[in-house]
C-alpha cells in the first residue's frame, strides 16, 4: 500500500449530460464525456496542465 501524497483530484458529473468536469490538485480544470480520458489526463500532471495553456477542454 502507498502512503497519502495529499494530491486531491476531484471529478464531478454535471446532471444532466454525459460530462464530466475533473479538477486537479494544481488546479487546472478539464471536461471530458469518458472517464478513462478524465483519469488519464489527471495522472499524466503536470502534462497537459501548464499555465499558459487554456483551460478546459470543449471535447
Amino acid at each position: 500500500m502507498t502512503s497519502p501524497t495529499g494530491e486531491i483530484y476531484r471529478i464531478d458529473w454535471l446532471p444532466g449530460t454525459d460530462v464530466l468536469h475533473g479538477t486537479c490538485h494544481c488546479g487546472r480544470e478539464h471536461t471530458a464525456q469518458d472517464p478513462v480520458e478524465m483519469w488519464e489526463w489527471m495522472l499524466a500532471h503536470p502534462q497537459g496542465h501548464a499555465i499558459d495553456e487554456p483551460r478546459g477542454n470543449s471535447s
